[in-house]
């Protein structure tokens, strides 16, 4: 079962990578540091139509032993999220899968999402290989704005499709880093751009997580008869805190800075 779990995150990533090629540089300098570098978790977008609505992305996860461990309620951003967990290997990383609420945007945009929705059929959605399957739907560029002018997260996910939006270290398993400060300056030192909404650590000690991450790095996306330059996917860092009722590191997410990091593929 965990080799099917490994191969899926290994296509993930190399989909991910090829993408946003600066996570690779930034995993190449911590190896050459002597880092082993563990991914805490992935972050999945998507629509909640019929078709397309979270739990059936977090279908195949579901089939590989995760479970739906919370919900998230994004109210600002109009998203609802989860995260799940592998039932049985705590070492494979966490899933975040949001999807959009499309019935609280204009009947522009539900007219977009809905023809998104009709390009594809039930039966890919449910294939494993959807989840890394990129666009797979024509979408022109006057379509992207018309969705960045409402919501910048129906934009990147009707312009990339399915990807993990990120992937995440895991401060926890590395041994020269020991706080996101350090990681942060480590980064800025090399001349990588982080996302500075509500500081570049979002949470703190007292909520068992704090996170930080690169701004998306611009990308040369094709949309229907032109090619444009948009934010592609960021990397994140995540340390974890013991639970002092547990003494396990909590697990969770806090809604209020995956808020923030939801800003790391805006356009300005």
């Amino acid at each position: 079962m965990t080799e099917s779990v490994n191969s899926l995150f290994e296509s993930l990533w190399n989909q991910y990578t090829t993408l946003n090629p600066q996570a690779k540089s930034i995993h190449e300098l911590f190896e050459a540091r002597g880092e082993k570098v563990i991914n805490d978790h992935i972050a999945l977008r998507t629509f909640n139509t019929k078709k397309l609505g979270l739990i059936n992305i977090a279908s195949i996860f579901l089939d590989l032993g995760y479970e739906v461990k919370s919900e998230y309620d994004f109210r600002l951003k109009k998203l609802n999220a989860i995260h799940l967990e592998h039932s049985e290997d705590f070492n494979l990383p966490k899933v975040f899968i949001s999807e959009l609420r499309t019935e609280l945007f204009s009947k522009e945009v539900q007219r977009l999402v809905y023809e998104i929705d009709e390009q594809i059929s039930f039966g890919e959605v449910m294939s494993e290989g959807f989840i890394y399957s990129g666009r797979t739907w024509d979408l022109t560029f006057e379509n992207y704005i018309q969705l960045l002018q409402e919501s910048e997260y129906a934009a990147w996910t009707a312009a990339f499709g399915y990807r993990a939006n990120h992937f995440t270290v895991s401060l926890n398993h590395l041994t020269t880093f020991f706080e996101l400060d350090e990681i942060n300056n480590f980064l800025l030192e090399k001349g990588f751009i982080l996302n500075e909404s509500g500081g570049l650590i979002k949470g703190k000690p007292e909520q068992f997580l704090e996170q930080s991450s690169t701004m998306a790095a611009p990308v040369n996306m094709e949309f229907d008869h032109s090619t444009h330059v948009i934010p592609g996917c960021f990397y994140e860092f995540a340390k974890r805190y013991p639970r002092p009722d547990t003494g396990r590191l909590y697990q969770g997410f806090i809604a209020s800075s995956a808020d923030k990091i939801f800003e790391s593929t805006n356009t300005n």
